[in-house]
């Protein structure tokens, strides 16, 4: 991708470098382990006959969800309030343009860029207005601003109660090393996914995603596969965008196909489990996710078409 003459977007945060500090990073991290699990052994010891309600409220505070490309622990359908996070100031705190200097960080912060000129045009088709989302770089683990605390091993995600996106950009190594997607729009691909939840949230898809949810829990999983194509769709319609302006290498496209390959939910049981479970499924097979990334950058984006909700997958 010809990315290193293109705008860079202001809308990033850079919490690189600090760690598991916050609040809820504690549990199981460094060699006493931290605040969150010295509260939990501190209420174990207690004998107050309320000491499991307080336990069960600390774990639900401290496990939050967002929406993530690779499924992990997070939810989705979680139901999101303000939990009074307050982000420190980007201009004073490693989280403006300006200042992000490494090359993995300007790369993503270029594509974000990119996707903001893309939906802001496209929503303007429709007379919408386009809000556009931040991306929180961090390392190892960090607080959302509710989906409780977003940790690295759960892969890049969004988290639709703060609309931000978040990235350990130790990814963009692990997903040429570990799931063999190489390539700088491999990951190009993985933001542009992310900002596709952005997408749904704006447009109202998640909340009624999570209305149908909550009334048929059995149909959570297949609701959650087209919610996760949908997303794939909307990379695509960015990609095709992204092609017209000429940004492009040759190869790119073909990148990107590998890395939805790569994340499809049989391929990544067939790795851990050794054999494929269908209806555990969340995020749709390597073929329907390189299907619906394709259809995407074919349909350039036409919200008809994006309906995964009532078509065949």
């Amino acid at each position: 991708m010809k990315w290193e003459d293109l705008r860079r977007s202001k809308n990033v945060e850079d919490r690189r470098g600090q760690g598991r500090s916050s609040l809820g990073g504690g549990m199981g991290s460094g060699r006493s382990g931290g605040m969150g699990s010295n509260l939990i052994m501190m209420l174990l010891m207690s004998k107050g006959k309320f000491k499991w309600v307080l336990i069960g409220i600390l774990l639900i505070f401290l496990l939050g969800g967002g929406s993530s490309l690779l499924g992990g622990n997070q939810s989705p359908n979680q139901t999101y309030d303000d939990s009074g996070v307050v982000f420190e100031d980007a201009t004073e705190k490693a989280g403006s343009d300006s200042q992000i200097t490494d090359k993995e960080g300007q790369f993503l912060s270029t594509v974000l860029a990119s996707t903001e000129d893309y939906w802001t045009s496209k929503f303007e088709e429709y007379n919408l207005v386009y809000k556009k989302p931040k991306l929180v770089l961090y390392t190892e683990g960090t607080m959302t601003g509710g989906c409780g605390f977003g940790q690295s091993s759960a892969g890049p995600f969004y988290c639709p109660g703060d609309q931000s996106v978040y990235i350990d950009v130790s990814f963009y190594r692990e997903l040429a090393n570990k799931y063999g997607a190489p390539g700088d729009f491999a990951m190009a691909y993985v933001l542009s996914h992310e900002v596709g939840h952005h997408v749904q949230q704006l447009l109202g898809t998640m909340d009624d995603y999570q209305k149908i949810a909550q009334q048929n829990p059995g149909a959570k999983n297949e609701l959650t596969v087209r919610l996760e194509l949908q997303a794939d769709y909307y990379a695509g319609a960015w990609a095709r965008y992204a092609d017209e302006q000429g940004i492009l290498d040759e190869g790119d496209i073909e990148e990107a196909l590998q890395a939805a390959f790569s994340v499809g939910d049989d391929t990544l049981q067939k790795e851990s489990l050794g054999y494929v479970v269908p209806d555990s499924f969340t995020h749709g097979t390597s073929k329907q996710r390189q299907e619906w990334f394709a259809r995407g950058y074919k349909h350039a984006g036409d919200f008809q078409e994006a309906d995964t909700f009532n078509r065949d997958i």
